[in-house]
């Protein structure tokens, strides 16, 4: 099965139903974050961003960066002794940056999203994993962060 195929199997799987004003790839990509499956809302959200051309682009590109920043830190939290994912604070800290200067532009709000808390969300972690040097990661699944859309 072609990866495009394997993700849209998957948005339709999450209930993320076509036809809505917001894509449903874009949607999904909140379903699969608040639900910590960190790795799939960036390969869901990839989808859409790379059919889309112009500013917009910059702004799911910060949205799939955030998403692979928790990755890194969820892998590092469920395999701290791995040789791999022992080392994952650094490049998660360099994705939330990433993460932040392509949301910048849209804050306070877009896409019914509120980008200025998005943004707080990156600069906390990136204070948070370098106050510990990268050697602790701030990231429990108790407490991990949802994202909501605001409605219609």
């Amino acid at each position: 099965m072609k990866k495009s195929d394997r993700i849209s199997a998957l948005v339709a799987d999450i209930g993320a139903a076509p036809g809505g004003a917001l894509d449903p790839h874009y949607t999904g990509f909140f379903t699969c974050f608040n639900t910590q499956r960190y790795y799939e809302a960036h390969d869901v959200l990839e989808q859409l961003w790379l059919r889309t051309h112009g500013a917009e682009r910059h702004f799911f590109q910060g949205l799939i960066q955030l998403a692979g920043a928790f990755v890194h830190l969820q892998k590092q939290y469920l395999h701290p002794a791995h040789p791999k994912h022992a080392t994952r604070m650094r490049p998660a800290a360099r994705l939330f940056r990433l993460a932040a200067e392509n949301l910048e532009p849209y804050a306070p709000r877009h896409l019914r999203l509120d980008v200025a808390a998005i943004l707080r969300l990156c600069r906390q972690w990136i204070e948070e994993i370098g106050a510990a040097d990268f050697a602790v990661n701030p990231w429990h699944p108790a407490q991990a962060p949802a994202l909501h859309l605001s409605p219609a």
